[in-house]
């Protein structure tokens, strides 16, 4: 941990140090901070996660987590990939997991795709030349609500029906799929938060790399990240509002994933039950039925 992460977070460290580990024992493959971690530094894990996905070898030759794409416009919205790959061909793919309402706009997909495209041409070099790019969102629930394990997304000539053929891919998994095949058996591991339960070997271990053994450091800075995160967006004078809520955040998860009760998770925060739950709400978390 840097010294100044230490100082942002001031006497309520250790409070907040209790707080964090107990969200990455609850993380689960849903999570981008341990998303990132496992496939972003990962070449194996990501070429598994993509041959299950694609439904065809793929060979990765570089992938990075958490990879900013700076926007040329000033002013312009910058996005950051959870696993940004590129294949052997030269094709583009980003994968995102997205476990809750916000962030979920289909237009989403769209602005993550013609971020990717806007890189792959250098100048003088024709149109042409655009290698395919591929946007994978894996949520954790079913999107378009009709049970099936994935939804392609291509454009089509409305006339004829005809695929366009622009090379540009999206595909939207369904987490909650539970098929008796390969991707059923991925997502039934994305769901698990301990690397004993994980069915893939490969995932199991880079899993436990970072819940059990050397990674768990950086998975820990990884998660005091994410709180500092909200501070970036106010001035430094409400810095600590910022960090606030990104505590606020942490509890919302700790309380949907069962660790905490909202009784405790109120009174810690100075609220009511009742407000906790709309609060909850409108952060895209919600309270366990029977809590």
């Amino acid at each position: 941990m840097s010294g100044e992460t230490k100082e942002v977070l001031g006497s309520n460290y250790g409070q907040n140090d209790v707080i964090i580990n107990g969200l990455i024992d609850k993380m689960t493959l849903f999570d981008d901070n341990l998303m990132s971690l496992v496939f972003g530094q990962n070449i194996e894990t990501t070429e598994l996660l993509l041959r299950v996905i694609m439904e065809r070898d793929i060979k990765v030759i570089d992938v990075k987590g958490q990879d900013e794409l700076k926007n040329p416009m000033i002013g312009g919205r910058c996005i950051t990939l959870d696993v940004h790959a590129i294949d052997v061909d030269g094709r583009h793919i980003d994968i995102e997991v997205q476990i809750n309402a916000e962030g979920s706009n289909v237009r989403r997909a769209r602005y993550h795709s013609s971020m990717m495209d806007a890189r792959m041409l250098k100048e003088g070099q024709e149109f042409k030349e655009i290698k395919d790019s591929y946007v994978i969102f894996i949520y954790d629930h079913d999107k378009f609500r009709k049970g099936l394990p994935f939804y392609h997304i291509q454009r089509r000539v409305d006339e004829t029906g005809e695929v366009f053929g622009d090379g540009s891919h999206i595909i939207y998994v369904n987490g909650r799929y539970e098929g008796n095949d390969d991707i059923g058996r991925m997502m039934r591991d994305f769901h698990q938060c301990r690397p004993e339960q994980i069915e893939s070997e490969t995932l199991s271990k880079a899993v436990a790399y970072y819940k059990e053994k050397e990674g768990r450091g950086a998975m820990s800075e990884a998660v005091r990240q994410y709180a500092m995160e909200y501070a970036k967006e106010y001035g430094e004078e409400q810095k600590q509002a910022g960090i606030k809520q990104g505590e606020n955040y942490m509890l919302y998860s700790l309380v949907q994933d069962g660790d905490i009760n909202p009784e405790k998770a109120a009174v810690r925060l100075e609220i009511t039950v009742d407000e906790l739950r709309r609060q909850m709400n409108e952060a895209g978390y919600q309270i366990p039925t029977g809590a």
